[in-house]
C-alpha cells in the first residue's frame, strides 16, 4: 500500500465490532449453513476504513480466550453475560484469518481486553505525537479521547472528539472514567452507585469535577441541583468501597506489557491466494470478484473450494489460452475438423438482445478443450469493423453439426440459444449438459446459477462482465457494436469456461447417482420443451384487459377515498412511512412485527393479520393487491404483445426456485391469483385462436397424495385409493362424524388442516385462518394426528433427517439443502425445519409436472401436426390449444399421459376442462 504519511494510525475494536456485527443482518450463511454474517459485517467496516483513510498504519484488535486481571479483582465481572453462541464462535477463526491475508496486523493479548491494549498503544501515540483513530463502538474508550486520539463508530458514523465527548455524555474525557463508575454498566456487570443513571452521574461531575473531589467535599452534594442530592451524601458513605471497584473495573489499562510497538503496526501485502480461498470458503462473491479483477493471474487455481486451503494454497503460473477468432473459410475449416473430433463441446451464442423472440445472431463460440476455443463473428456492425463470414453461410455450414444428436454439447442456459437458432430454422440438438442446470441439481440453494457466480465459486476465476466490454445504462453497447477485439475474448471465454465449469460440476454430480438421474431424466429433456413453450407463446385479449384496468382503476379510487376517510386526511397508501403513522400512532393498533431498523412493520403478511380484525388495513390490504394486479397484469401485458407473432412470450426458469419448481417471468404466469375474482377475469383474456379451444389438465390434489405416499398412513392411503373426497374424509375423521354428515364448514375446516400442516402452519396460524380459538385449532390438529398418525410420524422423520444430513429428497432423488437448519436462531431453525417438512412434498410436484410435460411433448412430437401446443405451465396445471373439433379426444389423452409421471401408492389423477378462454377452463 503507498505511503500517507498525513493518515492516522487506526486501531479497530475488533471484538466491539464482532458482537455488534453478528446481531445485526443480514444474517448471513454460506450454502453449507455455516454462519458468516458477523465476518461480512467486520471485514466490510475494515474496507470502509481502508478506502476512506487510506492509512499505512493500522490494527485489529481482539479479546483474548481466558479471564482477565478484572475477573481476579472482581469475580463477578460479565458474569451475567450469556456464553457465546456456537454460530459466533464459529465465526472467529476465519475472521482472523482474512484480516491477517489483508495484510492487517492482528493483537490477541491473554489477561487483559482489547481496550487495554487499544489503551496502551493509544498512549504510546499520545506521548510522541501521533495521530491516532480509534473505530470502536464501545462508550467506554470516550475516556481515551484527546487532542491525538479520535474514536469513529462506522456503524452509526460518528466521530467523538474532546468537544463531542462533552456534547454526547455532558462530561470530558477525563471525566468518563468517574462517569462510567458512578452509573455502573449491566453488561459487564459493574455495579456502580446505587440509584445513579446519566443525569445523575453528569450533574455530580459538573458540579463536583470527579469522585476524589466528591468524597473531598461530600457535604456540598447536597447543595447541587438534581433530584436525590439531599440524600446523595449517605449512599456514597456506604457504597464508596463498590464506587472504588467500580472506578478500577471501568479504567482501561495503559501499561498492558506488548509484543509490538506502533512502528509494528504497518499494514503489510494483501496474501492474495489465502484471501481468495477465504472468500471462496465464506462466499463472498462480490469481494472475490474484487480481488481476482485486481490480481487475476496470481489466484488462478484449479481446484474446487473444497480443496481450497487458506494456508496450502500458492500462487499459480499464468493461463496462457488459445483464443482465435474466424474470419476466413479457411479458419473455419480448422474449426470444423477440431468440432468433428471432440468428444464434448461447449457452445455459446453471442447476440443484439436478451429477448429470444428477437434477438439476431451476432457471433458463435464453441470449446474443444480448456483454454482452446474459437468465436465466429457474423455481425459485429460498427463501423470499422473486419470483413467476417456470411451468417447464412456460416449456419449452413454448422448445420450438420448443430442439428446432429451425435456431437454432445455443453453450454451455461442452453435454451437461450436453442431459442435464438430456431429463428434462423437450425434446431439446436445434441444438447448433453447444461452448467447452469448441473449446478442447480447439485445445490439448488448454493447460490446463483449464472456463469459468472459459478465461475467464482468453482474455478476461483473473475470473468469478463458484459459490463467492461459493453457500459452501463442508457449507453450501453449491444454486441454487434462491440470492437471485435474485446468481444472475441468475451465470447470464446464463455465457452471456455463454460467447459471448464462442466468438468469441475459433472464429477461431483456422478458421486450421487440419483442426482445424475433428475438431471438427465427431467432438467435435460425439460431444455427442448420450455423452448418450444416459450416461442409459442400465449394470445390474450389486450382491449378485455384495458376495459379491466379501467375498472380496477374505479374501485382503487373508491378504495383510496375510503381510507382517507377512516384516517381523517389524505395521504400516500404506498408509503410505510405514513401508514406506520396511521396505523400504529394515529389508530394505535397491535405493531405485529418490526423492520431491522426497529420501526413497526406494514408488510403484506403484517397487513393481512391485522386485516382480520380491523377495517383499515383491510382496505390497505385490498388497495395493494388491485394495484399490483393492475401494473403487473391488466396494465402490462397489453404491452408485452409480440411485435413478430402478436402473442405474451413468457421466459421460464429452471435453476431459481428452492424446491425444483419452474418460475416464470416477463410475464410471471405463477402469479396470476385464482382466488380472486379479479385474479379470474385476468385468466378470461388468455384466450383461444379462432377454431381452437383452451384446454388445461391440473393433477388433483397432488400434494396431499405425495403426503400419503411419503407417510404410508394407512387411512391417507384408503381413502385416495377408494377415490374419497380427501377434505371430506379427513373432517370425518377429525370430527367424529360418518362422510355424509360432513358439513361445509367441517369440509373447509379438514382443507385448511390438510393444507396449513404441509406448510407448517401452526395452531395459531391455524386459528386465525379459521376464525376460532387456539385452543379449537389445536385440537383440531391433535385429533388429525391421532386420526393419521402416519403424517406426524413422516414430519418427525423428516425433521430428523434434516438434522442429521442437512437436507431432504423429493421421491426422485432431487436434493433440497437447508442451511439453516442447524442455526441457534429459534425462528431461522423453524422455518427450515417447516421447509423440510414440504420440501419433498412441493419438490416431488415439481419433478412430477416437468416429468409430465417431457411425456406429453414426446407425444406431441409423434403427432407432428399443430392440432395440440402446449403453451403454458402454471403450478400444477398444463395448458394447452387444441383444434376445437378434437377436444374432447384430446382431453382424455392428456388425462391419461399425466397420470403416468409417477407411480405412487395412491392413484394419480388428472382432471381437464375446457372453454375459450384459460377462466373457461380451468
Amino acid at each position: 500500500m503507498t505511503s500517507n504519511a498525513d493518515s492516522p494510525l487506526i486501531l479497530v475494536d475488533g471484538s466491539s465490532y464482532l458482537f455488534r456485527a453478528y446481531h445485526s443482518p443480514p444474517h448471513l450463511t454460506n450454502s453449507r449453513g455455516e454462519a458468516t454474517g458477523a465476518i461480512y459485517g467486520v471485514v466490510n467496516m475494515l474496507k470502509s476504513l481502508l478506502r476512506q483513510y487510506k492509512p499505512t498504519q493500522m490494527a485489529v484488535v481482539f479479546d483474548a480466550k481466558g479471564p482477565t486481571f478484572r475477573n481476579e479483582m472482581y469475580s463477578e465481572y460479565k458474569a451475567n453475560r450469556i456464553a457465546m453462541p456456537d454460530d459466533l464462535r464459529s465465526q472467529i477463526e476465519p475472521l482472523h484469518k482474512i484480516i491477517k491475508a489483508m495484510g492487517l496486523p492482528l493483537i490477541c493479548i491473554s489477561g487483559v481486553e482489547a481496550d487495554d491494549v487499544i489503551g496502551t498503544l493509544a498512549k504510546q501515540a499520545t506521548a510522541v505525537g501521533r495521530d491516532m483513530l480509534i473505530s470502536t463502538g464501545d462508550k467506554d474508550m470516550a475516556q481515551l479521547v484527546n487532542q491525538h486520539v479520535t474514536l469513529i463508530n462506522t456503524m452509526t458514523n460518528t466521530i467523538l472528539q474532546p468537544d463531542s465527548v462533552v456534547e454526547k455524555f455532558g462530561v470530558t474525557p477525563e471525566q468518563i472514567i468517574d462517569y462510567l463508575a458512578l452509573m455502573g454498566d449491566k453488561s459487564d456487570n459493574i455495579p456502580g452507585l446505587p440509584g445513579v443513571g446519566e443525569k445523575t452521574a453528569v450533574a455530580l461531575l459538573q458540579g463536583m469535577g470527579s469522585i476524589d473531589a466528591i468524597y473531598q467535599q461530600l457535604d456540598k452534594v447536597a447543595t447541587l441541583s438534581f433530584r436525590g442530592a439531599k440524600t446523595m451524601k449517605a449512599k456514597l458513605v456506604e457504597f464508596k468501597d463498590q464506587l472504588e471497584l467500580s472506578l478500577q473495573l471501568a479504567t482501561i489499562k495503559l501499561d498492558v506489557e506488548l509484543p509490538v510497538t506502533l512502528n509494528d503496526l504497518t499494514i503489510t501485502e494483501v496474501d492474495t491466494a489465502s484471501l481468495t480461498a477465504l472468500y471462496q470458503e465464506c462466499e463472498f462473491n462480490r469481494w472475490l470478484k474484487e480481488i481476482l479483477s485486481a490480481a487475476p493471474d496470481e489466484v488462478i487455481t484449479e481446484n474446487t473450494p473444497a480443496e481450497l486451503v487458506a494456508n496450502e494454497i500458492t500462487a499459480a503460473e499464468p493461463r496462457i489460452t488459445d483464443y482465435q477468432t474466424v474470419l476466413t473459410q479457411a479458419d473455419f475449416a480448422v474449426m470444423l475438423d477440431a468440432l468433428r473430433q471432440s468428444e464434448l463441446t461447449a457452445f455459446d451464442t453471442e447476440t443484439t438482445s436478451l429477448d429470444y423472440m428477437l434477438a439476431e445472431l451476432v457471433g458463435l463460440s464453441v470449446a474443444t478443450s480448456v483454454d482452446k476455443a474459437w468465436y465466429v463473428p457474423v455481425a459485429h456492425d460498427y463501423i470499422g469493423a473486419p470483413e467476417q463470414l456470411d451468417r447464412d453461410w456460416v449456419l449452413q455450414q454448422l448445420a450438420f453439426w448443430l442439428e446432429s444428436d451425435d456431437f454432445a454439447k455443453v453450454g451455461q442456459n442452453l435454451k437461450y440459444d436453442q431459442s435464438v437458432l430456431a429463428r434462423y430454422n437450425i434446431q439446436l440438438k445434441g444438447i448433453k449438459f447444461d452448467t447452469m442446470l448441473e449446478s442447480y441439481v447439485l445445490n439448488s440453494v448454493a447460490g446463483r446459477h449464472d456463469m459468472d457466480s459459478l465461475a467464482l465459486k468453482h474455478l476461483g476465476k473473475k470473468t469478463v462482465s458484459f459490463e467492461e466490454i459493453a457500459g452501463k445504462g442508457a449507453k450501453q453497447l449491444t454486441f454487434n457494436q462491440i470492437e471485435l477485439e474485446q468481444a472475441a475474448v468475451y465470447a470464446a471465454e464463455d465457452a471456455d469456461i463454460t467447459l471448464q465449469l462442466h468438468q469441475a460440476l459433472w464429477p461431483q454430480l456422478q458421486q450421487q447417482p440419483q442426482l445424475v438421474e433428475v438431471l438427465q431424466q427431467i432438467e435435460m429433456p425439460l431444455v427442448d420443451v420450455l423452448s418450444r413453450m416459450e416461442r409459442h407463446g400465449v394470445l390474450i385479449d389486450a382491449k378485455l384487459l384495458q376495459t379491466q384496468s379501467k375498472q380496477i382503476a374505479e374501485r382503487l379510487a373508491t378504495l383510496e377515498q375510503q381510507a382517507y376517510e377512516q384516517a381523517g386526511s389524505t395521504f400516500n397508501l404506498a408509503s410505510p412511512k405514513q401508514l406506520q403513522e396511521i396505523l400504529f400512532n394515529q389508530m394505535q393498533l397491535p405493531v405485529l412485527k418490526k423492520t431491522p431498523t426497529g420501526a413497526p412493520s406494514t408488510a403484506e403478511d403484517v397487513l393481512a393479520e391485522l386485516a382480520l380484525e380491523y377495517e383499515f388495513p383491510k382496505l390497505i390490504t385490498e388497495h395493494r393487491g388491485l394495484s399490483k394486479l393492475k401494473s403487473t397484469y391488466t396494465d402490462k401485458l397489453p404491452k408485452m404483445q409480440h411485435p413478430l407473432s402478436g402473442r405474451v412470450h413468457t421466459s421460464y426458469h429452471q435453476a431459481v426456485t428452492a424446491t425444483g419448481r419452474l418460475s416464470s417471468t416477463d410475464p410471471n404466469l405463477q402469479n396470476i391469483p385464482i382466488r380472486t375474482e379479479e385474479g379470474r377475469r385476468i385468466r378470461q383474456a388468455f384466450i383461444a385462436p379462432k377454431n381452437k379451444q383452451i384446454v388445461a389438465v391440473d393433477y388433483s390434489q397432488i400434494e396431499l397424495r405425495i403426503m400419503a405416499h411419503l407417510s404410508q398412513d394407512k387411512a391417507l392411503l384408503e381413502a385416495f385409493a377408494q377415490g374419497r373426497d380427501i377434505h371430506s374424509a379427513t373432517a370425518a375423521e377429525v370430527f367424529g362424524v360418518s362422510l355424509e354428515q360432513v358439513t361445509t364448514d367441517q369440509r373447509r375446516s379438514a382443507k385448511a388442516v390438510n393444507f396449513g400442516l404441509i406448510y407448517g402452519m401452526s395452531a395459531f396460524g391455524l386459528a386465525k385462518q379459521l376464525g376460532v380459538s387456539r385452543a379449537e385449532a389445536q385440537h383440531y390438529v391433535d385429533r388429525y394426528f391421532e386420526r393419521f398418525p402416519g403424517v406426524l410420524d413422516y414430519m418427525d422423520r423428516t425433521r430428523k433427517q434434516a438434522h442429521e444430513q442437512g437436507y431432504v429428497e423429493t421421491i426422485f432423488g432431487r436434493r433440497l439443502y437447508l442451511p439453516e437448519i442447524t442455526a441457534k436462531n429459534m425462528a431461522r431453525k423453524k422455518a427450515a425445519e417447516r421447509a423440510a417438512i414440504n420440501a419433498p412434498m412441493q419438490g416431488t410436484a415439481a419433478d412430477i409436472i416437468k416429468k409430465a410435460m417431457i411425456i406429453v411433448d414426446n407425444w406431441l412430437q409423434q403427432q407432428n401436426d399443430d392440432s395440440v401446443s402446449m403453451i403454458m405451465q402454471v403450478h400444477d396445471e398444463l395448458v394447452f390449444e387444441v383444434d376445437s373439433d378434437k377436444v374432447d379426444q384430446v382431453k382424455q389423452q392428456l388425462v391419461d399421459l399425466m397420470a403416468t409421471a409417477a407411480n405412487l401408492d395412491v392413484p394419480l389423477v388428472a382432471e381437464a376442462g375446457h372453454g375459450d378462454n384459460w377462466d373457461q377452463a380451468h
